[in-house]
């Protein structure tokens, strides 16, 4: 009895250590390992990861983004939003810079159910609505099939996108080969170059998610560029169906 109760009090201050935050054997965590810990909110992190990677997407679509903006850290933004950001302060629009008529709009929605009011009251705090060629909804709930139809009914062009779609920029992934959307005239050269039709070209769902990143209509075609270490890069052509 007397040696179990040595034993306790032996390993009793390094459970204490432990919860102190320090690492293995009681030694301290390193500054870089600790610069990784998150102290933040998950729900602000979110935010953040989601609001970059919509600048990101919409910088690489043609519209004017700041750099500053999508180099904004987390730190700044939680120091502007605070760990519980309001979603009406996320709302930002940005310009296309070769046609400043092309107006789109961002909106984070709110963690609710998104229902037909949700969507009407979105619809009411947009103004110069004549101006505002699209809007991208930032969802974090399910919209229902009646929201869906209001949706529908707007005069302009609506994108939704489930916040969790947008935490990782998936041009970026290291995995994933790189695209470029071909111009109108990069188009017809391709085709000429081949002798073959568009429809002859493989195939790209709009509803696969490069093309809801870029917002590719149909009959345009991507030029996808496979690179491996192992093996050489090789390219191929896609048009969006």
């Amino acid at each position: 009895m007397d040696m179990d109760m040595d034993m306790d009090t032996d390993m009793e201050p390094e459970v204490r250590r432990g919860h102190e935050g320090l690492g293995y054997e009681g030694e301290p965590l390193g500054q870089c390992l600790a610069s990784y810990m998150d102290q933040g909110s998950t729900e602000s992190h979110r935010y953040y990861l989601a609001r970059r990677t919509v600048l990101e997407m919409l910088k690489d679509r043609g519209f004017m983004v700041p750099p500053s903006e999508i180099n904004l850290s987390l730190e700044d933004f939680r120091a502007i939003h605070g760990s519980s950001p309001d979603t009406d302060r996320l709302k930002f629009s940005a310009t296309h810079m070769e046609d400043p008529s092309k107006r789109m709009l961002v909106i984070f929605s709110a963690p609710t159910m998104v229902k037909v009011n949700t969507i009407r009251g979105i619809a009411a705090q947009i103004v110069n609505r004549d101006t505002l060629s699209g809007l991208i909804l930032v969802l974090q709930n399910h919209i229902t099939s009646q929201a869906m139809k209001a949706v529908e009914l707007l005069s302009f062009n609506v994108e939704i996108f489930q916040i969790t779609d947008l935490l990782v920029n998936i041009t970026k992934h290291v995995l994933k080969p790189k695209h470029r959307v071909l111009t109108d005239q990069e188009k017809h050269e391709l085709l000429k170059k081949y002798s073959i039709e568009e429809n002859q070209l493989p195939r790209l769902l709009k509803k696969d998610a490069i093309a809801r990143y870029y917002a590719l209509k149909k009959g345009q075609v991507v030029k996808v560029t496979y690179s491996d270490e192992i093996t050489e890069s090789h390219v191929t052509y896609r048009c969006v169906w």
